[in-house]
């Protein structure tokens, strides 16, 4: 990948969280947040109503990474520690 369509994708990819949050937020009471993206991996920090909550890895792994995956599916995404 040239750098332009990795700033692209990067770009792409800050907006689809963006709107998964406004999801999570909303219905959940929780918040998901673009931490960075580096060879191929996407670190987001989850929040809010997420913390401490038995469901996060759900959350993280079905919601978050599914999403991401249905529209990149060579990313990987990981939790912000």
């Amino acid at each position: 990948m040239t750098m332009s369509e990795i700033a692209s994708q990067e770009i792409q990819l800050r907006h689809l969280v963006e709107k998964l949050n406004a999801y999570i937020e909303q219905y959940h009471g929780g918040t998901v947040d673009f931490v960075s993206f580096h060879d191929n991996t996407l670190e987001v920090k989850l929040g809010g109503a997420c913390l401490n909550c038995p469901l996060l890895p759900a959350t993280l792994h079905g919601w978050v990474a599914g999403t991401v995956h249905q529209f990149f599916p060579s990313v990987n995404v990981v939790e912000a520690k």
